[in-house]
């Protein structure tokens, strides 16, 4: 199942893809795919209903983000070898985790918006696992049963702010629109070559990225059973599970995004997403 929030920010609708491409609203069903869809075993729900009887959304306004009100974002640093190497940074013996905050959250076709003072904005194309229901001290071989599905996602990032200004890369990694998420939500059951589909991304129609989640040191089974030792999972939470080589900081020299650049991101099976790059603008 394909699932997706439309219409303005704070307006969106819920909906479902159907087998013809077609946009098919949810609302009266369920108030949103969010966190609280899921708490509520909303998925679940779904399942008895004929999504061919339900009214097409013709022009959607706007498609948002594909899960609102994530409880929390956990980002997974330096988890593809090329990568690693592209960055000068050396292979560590366990996962490198890191948050972004919530806020920074946009829909897929959103504009990214390049921060006050900011000079040096990155991409980052990542496959996200959305959590469905609550996990502590799972198992890896247990890990599915706690996944809801996935999505496509960029990790935004503004390198010197996360490498210069001290402290965490928290910083460098949670402007507004800094974790695009989209377009549609696949469920589990509809995406299981999640360990084996391409990941690239393309700025001003140059592809920069170019992978295979196949090639990632940790998988997405032991990135969740590992990140469960050290906190609650909760249905809603999102994993960013890091990003393959082909980064602006990488590049020689290294290339950063300016207002006016386009960003296309694609995980294989997840749809991708389009951007414009903007400068801030008080809201």
């Amino acid at each position: 199942m394909k699932l997706l929030n439309v219409g303005l920010v704070g307006e969106e609708i819920p909906c479902v893809l159907d087998t013809n491409n077609d946009i098919r609203s949810l609302e009266g069903v369920c108030k949103a795919i969010s966190s609280d869809f899921l708490a509520n075993n909303g998925l679940e729900g779904l399942k008895a209903i004929d999504i061919k009887t339900l009214p097409v959304i013709k022009k959607p306004i706007r498609i948002g983000a594909p899960l609102l009100k994530p409880g929390k974002i956990i980002a997974v640093g330096l988890n593809y070898d090329e990568h690693i190497k592209e960055t000068g940074s050396k292979q560590q013996e366990e996962p490198v985790l890191f948050t972004k905050a919530v806020s920074a959250i946009s829909g897929p076709f959103d504009p990214i918006e390049r921060p006050k003072g900011a000079t040096q904005v990155d991409w980052e194309v990542e496959l996200v696992v959305i959590i469905g229901k609550p996990a502590n001290y799972i198992k890896e071989e247990e890990a599915e049963d706690y996944i809801a599905g996935f999505c496509t996602g960029i990790d935004v990032s503004e390198r010197y702010f996360q490498k210069s200004r001290s402290g965490q890369w928290l910083k460098g990694k949670s402007a507004d629109t800094f974790a695009p998420i989209g377009p549609y939500f696949v469920t589990l059951d509809e995406f299981k070559q999640y360990q084996s589909c391409k990941v690239s991304l393309d700025v001003n129609g140059q592809r920069m990225q170019s992978s295979n989640t196949d090639t990632m040191i940790h998988p997405v089974k032991k990135l969740v059973s590992y990140i469960n030792e050290f906190m609650s999972l909760q249905p809603g939470d999102l994993i960013f599970t890091g990003t393959p080589e082909g980064v602006g900081l990488g590049q020689t020299p290294p290339q950063f995004l300016n207002a006016g650049d386009t960003v296309i991101a694609n995980v294989e099976g997840l749809g991708a997403q389009e951007h414009r790059v903007i400068d801030y603008t008080p809201h």
